[in-house]
């Protein structure tokens, strides 16, 4: 298999820095000598502390430059791209959490829509080797038939959160179509580890434990029939990210010359589905070895939610083909991971 490597001479634009995988992704270009711009709103949505360590963790290094900003904000994006020149842009900004979605439509709409939108309209002007963004495997919507392949139909997403990111898969085809914007776009499932994000299932099982209140499981307490889902630790995913960057979609001459660049869409998981209870029993062992003392968390078992299916989990085929990407992380190491730090960060026992 033959893809390029990282190219540390260019310069790298990521949104949503402060975030969990943009922080992660940051680090490790900043790691191998890449310069790396950073812009983050550090919105409310979950513990700003969080953000605000991850950016403690990127100042030091002296090619990091972090813009305070929302990427709604047309005029400091174009701005941001006419000072720094960005040779590749991973826009990893974005209002996440489905339920959320809900209660406060309009931050989707400014952030997932508007922002995005932003984003293409530079790279449209200042035209950039490769854009990666974030879509989503809620773009899936409630398909049944596992595992997801990018070729699956996605017209009908079951929350206002995946009608964004399928929304942003069509606008950058669009862009790419008619403004030769070489875009690849990456649909994550469920991605955990150390200093992640409070609003996913693992990490609030943990803060309820903590607070002595039950979790919540929706499979109506069915062992024999699970819910299956894609568990994907943080470094498989920024590895992954890593080895798309300096290989972006090909140009194609067509039959009367013109130039046309392709736009992809990558599934990027673990493909190694887990049972839930699996997961959450691994979770408790990996807590109790951090503790020194068993850990069982009090289980409230309910129905399965409109919209939930019993399997979530991603075929990774298309992107292993493409720069050989294989996750090489499993929960139990995983989760070791983030147990030791939450317990460590927190100072619990």
């Amino acid at each position: 298999m033959s893809y390029k490597t990282l190219d540390a001479t260019k310069t790298y634009l990521i949104t949503g820095a402060a975030g969990f995988i943009g922080f992660y992704l940051s680090k490790k270009l900043l790691e191998k000598g890449c310069r790396v711009i950073g812009i983050d709103n550090i919105n409310g949505y979950y513990d700003v502390n969080l953000k605000y360590e991850r950016l403690e963790k990127l100042n030091p290094f002296e090619n990091f430059t972090f813009i305070k900003g929302n990427i709604s904000d047309k005029a400091m994006i174009m701005e941001t791209f006419v000072e720094f020149k960005p040779n590749i842009v991973v826009n990893l900004a974005a209002q996440a959490g489905v339920r959320y979605s809900i209660e406060n439509p309009d931050v989707y709409i400014e952030s997932n829509i508007i922002g995005f939108f932003n984003i293409l309209e530079a790279c449209r002007y200042n035209p950039v080797d490769h854009l990666v963004y974030a879509s989503s495997s809620s773009v899936y919507g409630s398909n049944k038939k596992v595992p997801f392949e990018e070729t699956d139909f996605v017209d009908h997403p079951v929350s206002l959160y995946a009608a964004t990111k399928k929304s942003n898969e069509l606008m950058a085809h669009t862009y790419s179509h008619l403004y030769k914007i070489p875009a690849t776009g990456l649909r994550f499932f469920t991605v955990y580890g150390p200093i992640g994000r409070p609003d996913m299932a693992y990490f609030d099982f943990v803060d309820k434990h903590f607070k002595g209140e039950p979790i919540k499981i929706f499979n109506n307490g069915d062992f024999k029939n699970d819910l299956y889902r894609d568990f994907t630790y943080v470094d498989d995913i920024v590895e992954g990210i890593e080895r798309l960057l300096s290989n972006p979609p090909s140009i194609i001459i067509e039959e009367r010359g013109e130039k046309s660049v392709h736009h992809r869409v990558f599934n990027i998981g673990n493909n190694s589905p887990e049972k839930l209870m699996t997961f959450i029993r691994t979770l408790e062992k990996a807590l109790s070895n951090a503790l020194g003392r068993k850990v069982e968390f009090d289980k409230l078992f309910e129905s399965l939610k409109a919209g939930d299916v019993p399997a979530t989990y991603a075929s990774t085929d298309k992107l292993q083909e493409v720069v050989g990407f294989k996750p090489s992380i499993g929960i139990e190491e995983g989760l070791q991971r983030f147990a030791d730090w939450y317990v460590k960060y927190y100072g619990v026992k």
